[in-house]
């Protein structure tokens, strides 16, 4: 019987900008919106803001979840979300399923490859200090290719199955399988099983953070499938009232899905956690029905232009502002402002951070207007 994924040709006109527009707003707080706020809680001095905003521009230090903590699972979230429309438009310019996979190994190589880049020590040319898996790009490059293997082969049902499975499958393991010395299951950063692997399996070349990654590959990808079910419905017969309307829904039923059942296993972003990820994939399925709403369907684009900009390069956004954002890109507009350090007083910072931003926004601008998009 033939269980794979039917996908008609995608045109031009069924591009969301929509979710260009999400993408660009994730990656703007990684490429400067952090930083941006952080300058600015410290001008401020609020009592407000420091009790407000400030617990939200951090990571929790290990359970728990903040704003800050969205960040990377809307990453994922939102690279699943573009799978089903990037997938569908190569399969019907007539590729084969063999020739897309190849593509999807090659793209999994370059976003690992970057990764150690970017985080991995990769440019320290030193085989001792090498980090093999401890990034971002790397995370996305495991839950794409096992979701892409799902997207391929499975109908959407069965794809909603194996995602639900893979979160049991990982609590269950994390709190039934005996860690050595610590005993089943330990959820602390010493003493969790995915640590345990990590450090069992990547040796000398694991990156010595509490983060963990092999293990956690199961549920990457529940994450980049969570966005992929998503990208499906959007790409149904259904309104736009009603696709709006079950994004939401779907969004506020998984929030209290991951915090019912993080009362019996934890959110804990750094091991990614089955709460976790429903959680944040809830918040991130909130954020994709807002913007589909104001965007896609009452046509709101001009709120969209500065974060579609970022999002039609997100990784050359991303690789550029980890190498270059600091001190690079703020050398560059201390330039321009470094005469004004005295005028501008307690704001002087924050107009640096601001103006640094626009460094890389401007290079992103002439780029989108050139038509030039840097694609894996």
């Amino acid at each position: 019987m033939d269980t794979s994924v039917e996908t008609p040709v995608v045109t031009p006109q069924e591009r969301l900008m929509s979710l260009d527009a999400l993408r660009g707003f994730d990656m703007f707080w990684i490429v400067g919106g952090g930083i941006i706020l952080g300058r600015l809680a410290e001008t401020l001095q609020s009592l407000w803001v420091d009790q407000v905003i400030v617990p939200h521009t951090e990571h929790v230090p290990w359970e728990g979840f903040v704003a800050w903590d969205l960040i990377m699972p809307l990453f994922l979230f939102v690279v699943g979300t573009a799978m089903p429309f990037s997938f569908a438009k190569r399969l019907g310019r007539g590729s084969s399923k063999s020739r897309l996979f190849l593509h999807i190994l090659y793209r999994v190589i370059i976003l690992w490859i970057l990764g150690m880049i970017v985080q991995g020590r990769l440019l320290h040319y030193e085989l001792s200090s090498l980090r093999l898996y401890s990034n971002t790009l790397q995370a996305i490059a495991a839950g794409y290719l096992i979701a892409s293997i799902l997207l391929l082969n499975l109908r959407v049902h069965w794809q909603a199955v194996v995602t639900v499975v893979l979160l049991l499958l990982y609590w269950a393991l994390l709190a039934l399988v005996p860690v050595p010395g610590f005993g089943a299951g330990e959820l602390t950063p010493d003493g969790n099983l995915a640590i345990y692997l990590d450090k069992l399996i990547l040796g000398p070349y694991q990156d010595g953070t509490s983060y963990t990654w092999i293990l956690s590959s199961m549920t990457f990808a529940t994450t980049v499938m969570m966005g992929a079910l998503a990208g499906q419905l959007l790409r149904s017969e259904l309104n736009k009232a009603r696709k709006t309307l079950f994004l939401l829904a779907a969004g506020v039923a998984c929030i209290y899905l991951g915090s019912w059942w993080g009362m019996i296993f934890p959110i804990i972003k750094h091991i990614w956690t089955s709460s976790m990820v429903l959680y944040a994939g809830g918040w991130s399925l909130v954020l994709l029905g807002i913007f589909y709403l104001l965007i896609d369907v009452c046509r709101l684009r001009f709120l969209a232009f500065p974060f579609v900009v970022i999002g039609m390069n997100a990784i050359f956004a991303y690789v550029a502002a980890s190498l270059f954002m600091w001190p690079v890109f703020r050398s560059v507009a201390k330039v321009f402002l470094s005469g004004l350090e005295s005028r501008l007083g307690p704001w002087y910072e924050t107009t640096v951070a601001v103006a640094a931003f626009l460094v890389l926004w401007l290079i992103l601008l002439h780029m989108y207007r050139r038509k030039i998009f840097v694609k894996i």
